[in-house]
């Protein structure tokens, strides 16, 4: 007789129940008799598809680009159901789209190698953020729902040449939709679960199309009710909640043929809790106090679920003039954009007070960017323009310490500080891509820089029990004035050679510069830890590269890269008696190489394979700093892992569509994907886990096209991920304190959405 007994573990838990009956569903789905071959491949058709981007400041598909581009569009994001940037922070090859986890929104992103791991304002990333053409200049608020957009273009090596700095690693492209010649209006609801916490509900709308025969319009609007995803064993509650909401209207004026004006405006609201802190034993075998949580499990206990309440406002127009000279167009895209936010961390990861930290941000940026792009002889294509950027940053930080002193009432010790920084930054850049002949072509580019800054810090380090703030008061006293002004050049060349219609190779050179700075959080009692200034830091790269679309059967791309950094700008965390201290220095000299591929190939009409692979090989070759804390600068510093560079990462996965008669069809998803452990703090002592992603969907479609019915399941392994993993010092005052701050990001989640598309 057959067995049909259901094994313990389900039988204990429902949750893997489901798990393990969508995963089964997928791959019975997925793997169906083949012969069943259909006309059309339907959701699997729009992985084949080429994506437009704009890597190169020009519309042109993305396997025309010679560069390494992962680029996904509205269809491909659908498909694969992409609801955010993290939803792809393990999935592209040598990338990593982690949210730091100290506020909802603030990106960690890095690329090739290239990172940060802080949350202090001012500090300019690696990886660059644009949307709609607009360089976005910090780092907080811009993890982006992908709902209504147009595509998501991650762009791997320096970037200096079209987008300026901070681009040393990438730059990730984010495009939204535009209204269309005719009406449409989209609908979608959704709600997952995970193994502890309340459900996330998400409701999510677009309308729009033609007006009159000069205006189109487009309304997009979004909301998320997160009820928490992790119960916090200090006091059984779900802590986690967040309420975000989005609205976005796009208007386009056409007045005539050659005249295009867009304009966009974007309002986010996000509330809730502060940062879910774990705590992990540190790395010199100090154990956490009181409890010490299983990097590998779920768990928290804090008794302060803090609080954050950020307010983003955007506003972009961007003119199109086409124009007689060489065919070309004339391209202004003025950006504005305002960011406040207020929050409450509990920084120790304890059910007891003893290093609290609430804080307060302001910020607000201004930028212009003129260009040009025309075909001239059907030989030169040329773009050419001029940039400016001005942003302001007011913050302000409270480090509310040893609470458990007065039974949680106050703070025994409160510190103060922050600053203010100002940024002005213009540039000049031209590209020239030259047709030789029919088979090669030479790209050249370069771009000057200037940028000012002018910082004004307020230590916390001598703001003791003496009640002031930055943002809200303006009452603090500056110990630290200073502005300082930096240049750079950054060149561009490139050779491809077209070995077909669909294929060619390509080989270039490149340089990016990221910008030097100040550190407004200074916490050190050392006078010699100033907050700056610190250098800017330059990356030259080689990349040579294979891209083939095998008429339009499936995408093959390969790239191999060699990447030497000069004057690396890290942020050292180091213990001190207020907690920890972040210096920003320029660290080291290293070099950064590896190999990317990337593959999407349709096995059969209604089946269709994805799969990537990146390897990084990074090392020191000179070190400038006492990485290890040790007192000397030697080998020791010199052997250590470069923090964010991951050895290895690695997706397969299938997408499989399943005709259902006259009811529609369902298309059916698996994929896999793998990140190898990297160190997070540049000692070594913290790091992040090694990652192990499976995510799984259901989607019905029905035969009219007006209905998507969608079952989703994503991180079904429930892997761990911190956002960070910054070590605290072992004693704070006389009290034990130890372990780690290391916020933790969801974990498994299952769920289920209906769309419906007019």
């Amino acid at each position: 007789m057959q067995n049909t007994a259901q094994p313990q573990s389900l039988k204990k838990n429902p949750l893997a129940t489901a798990v393990a009956a969508l995963l089964g569903t997928v791959m019975a789905t997925t793997f169906a008799a083949s012969s069943q071959a259909q006309d059309a491949r339907r959701s699997t058709s729009a992985l084949l598809e080429e994506v437009v981007v704009t890597a190169r400041k020009r519309e042109e598909g993305s396997q025309e680009v010679p560069m390494a581009i992962s680029a996904l569009g509205a269809d491909q994001l659908e498909s694969l159901k992409i609801r955010d940037l993290t939803n792809l922070s393990v999935r592209l090859p040598n990338v990593a789209l982690d949210d730091v986890g100290t506020a909802r929104g603030t990106a960690n992103f890095s690329i090739r190698g290239l990172g940060v791991n802080s949350s202090i304002p001012g500090i300019d990333p690696t990886v660059g953020v644009i949307v709609d053409g607009v360089y976005i200049g910090l780092n907080n608020g811009i993890l982006f729902d992908t709902f209504d957009l147009e595509s998501v273009e991650v762009l791997r090596g320096p970037q200096g040449t079209l987008f300026g700095r901070n681009v040393t690693g990438g730059a990730v492209l984010l495009n939204s939709k535009k209204p269309g010649d005719e009406f449409e209006f989209t609908a979608r609801a959704a709600i997952d679960q995970g193994p502890d916490g309340g459900p996330s509900r998400y409701v999510m709308a677009s309308v729009g199309g033609p007006v009159n025969d000069w205006l189109a319009a487009r309304v997009t609007a979004y909301h998320n009710d997160d009820d928490g995803f992790i119960e916090n064993k200090f006091d059984g509650e779900d802590v986690g909640v967040i309420r975000q909401t989005m609205f976005r209207p796009v208007a386009v004026i056409t007045p005539n043929d050659a005249l295009e004006l867009i304009l966009r405006y974007e309002y986010s609201e996000v509330t809730g809790d502060g940062p879910i802190g774990q705590s992990h034993t540190n790395g010199s075998g100090v154990p956490g106090f009181p409890v010490n949580f299983d990097r590998e499990e779920f768990d928290v206990s804090i008794d302060e679920p803090g609080s954050q309440d950020n307010e983003t406002n955007a506003f972009t127009a961007q003119v199109n003039y086409d124009v007689a000279f060489g065919d070309g167009t004339i391209t202004n895209i003025f950006g504005w954009r305002d960011y406040t936010s207020q929050g409450l961390g509990d920084i120790d990861a304890q059910p007891v007070w003893l290093f609290h930290a609430p804080s307060w941000l302001d910020y607000e940026q201004v930028s212009n960017e003129l260009r040009y792009n025309g075909l001239f002889n059907e030989r030169y294509n040329v773009t050419t323009g001029v940039f400016y950027f001005d942003s302001e940053i007011n913050y302000h930080e409270r480090r509310e310490l040893l609470g458990i002193a007065t039974g949680g009432v106050a703070p025994a010790a409160q510190f103060d500080g922050g600053g203010n920084l100002l940024t002005e930054t213009w540039g000049i850049f031209a590209s020239v891509d030259i047709d030789l002949n029919d088979q090669w072509i030479l790209s050249l580019g370069a771009r000057y820089s200037e940028e000012d800054k002018e910082t004004e810090v307020a230590s916390l380090s001598k703001n003791i029990n003496n009640p002031c703030n930055i943002v809200t008061a303006g009452d603090c006293a500056y110990d630290f004035v200073d502005d300082d002004k930096w240049d750079s050049f950054s060149p561009k060349v490139g050779l491809t050679y077209n070995m077909s219609d669909d294929a060619f190779i390509y080989g270039v050179y490149s340089q990016g510069t990221r910008s030097g700075g100040y550190n407004m959080r200074n916490t050190s009692f050392n006078p010699a830890d100033t907050p700056g200034p610190f250098d800017q830091e330059t990356v030259d790269s080689i990349e040579i590269g294979y891209k083939s679309s095998f008429g339009g059967r499936g995408i093959l791309n390969a790239a191999a890269f060699y990447n030497k950094i000069d004057d690396m700008q890290r942020e050292i965390n180091l213990p001190g008696p207020i907690g920890v201290i972040q210096l920003v220095r320029n660290t080291a000299e290293a070099t950064i190489m590896g190999v990317e591929v990337d593959a999407t190939w349709g096995l059969t009409d209604s089946l269709v394979a994805i799969a990537s692979v990146g390897v990084l090989d990074a090392s020191y070759d000179k070190v400038l700093f006492d990485l290890n804390g040790d007192g000397v600068i030697n080998g020791v510093d010199k052997d250590l892992d470069l923090p964010r560079a991951a050895d290895l990462t690695w997706t397969i996965g299938l997408n499989h569509d399943l005709e259902l008669g006259g009811w529609g069809y369902m298309g059916s998803r698996i994929s896999y994907s793998y990140r190898d452990e990297s160190a997070y703090t540049d000692n070594n002592l913290g790091f992040i886990n090694e990652q192990k992603r499976v995510d799984a969907g259901l989607d019905f479609y029905s035969n009219d096209g007006h209905w998507v019915f969608s079952i989703y399941g994503r991180n079904l392994l429930d892997e761990v991920l911190n956002g960070n993993d910054t070590q605290l010092p072992n004693t704070l005052s006389g009290v034990p304190l130890g372990g780690t701050f290391a916020p933790l990001s969801k974990g498994r989640r299952v769920g289920l959405e209906v769309t419906y598309n007019l």
